[in-house]
């Protein structure tokens, strides 16, 4: 959490690791809220209600090459907005829409382009995080570049857009219908500011509806 651009408060802490089969789930959360989060995170910035998941999976036993091998594809920024967006890595080919990776990426984009249709901001990026094993994202952060409206901060549109939109991965995969085959035509020029055609790039789609609750929540 900021305030005026500097860090006040730790809102989430998120850590998967590997481990032995035979570490118990308790043993592992000791371990790292012990030896990683009380030595490396300020004491100042955790508060009560700072959320902590660790392994929110469950078990971690197999990872490294043995549980993600194969091929991935080309890096999000190559297919999304190259240098003008912030990126978490990953790649969109090689992946179903239920890996955030991919249904997110379409989900911040459809609604940072209501953001801009509703006149909020003629600029707005959207950054989402999340969890494994946590349906809602741990975070959402509006970003306008200066440009909001006179009157709406960052803050307020961030809440209008978590009010207007359900960010979790399944309800991302109903609202714009990602399990069809629609994606051999993202193979080249970009996943997006294409026209919605033939039932392709849903999330290029503007939603009167939506439009009319960010601008009146």
């Amino acid at each position: 959490q900021y305030v005026d651009d500097k860090p006040v408060k730790i809102t989430s802490v998120v850590i998967s690791t590997q481990h032995a089969a035979s570490a118990s789930n308790k043993t592992i959360r000791d371990f790292i809220n012990k030896q990683v989060i009380q030595k490396v995170l300020p004491k100042k910035m955790l508060a009560r209600d700072t959320q902590i998941l660790i392994n929110p999976t469950g078990r971690f036993v197999v990872g490294g090459p043995q549980g993600d091998s194969g091929l991935t594809g080309r890096k999000i920024i190559v297919d999304t907005y190259g240098g003008m967006g912030r990126h978490g890595g990953g790649a969109f080919s090689g992946k179903d829409p239920s890996k955030v990776d991919r249904s997110a990426a379409y989900a911040a984009r459809w609604a940072a382009k209501h953001v801009v249709a509703a006149k909020l901001a003629k600029r707005c990026e959207i950054q989402l995080a999340y969890a494994i094993g946590v349906a809602e994202p741990v975070s959402v952060r509006v970003t306008t570049d200066g440009t909001s409206a006179s009157g709406i901060t960052e803050e307020e549109i961030s809440r209008r857009v978590r009010n207007s939109f359900d960010f979790r991965p399944l309800a991302i995969i109903e609202k714009l219908d990602l399990l069809r085959p629609i994606y051999s035509v993202t193979s080249a020029g970009g996943h997006f500011g294409r026209e919605p055609t033939d039932g392709h790039f849903t999330w290029e789609r503007l939603d009167p509806e939506i439009i009319a609750a960010l601008q009146q929540s």
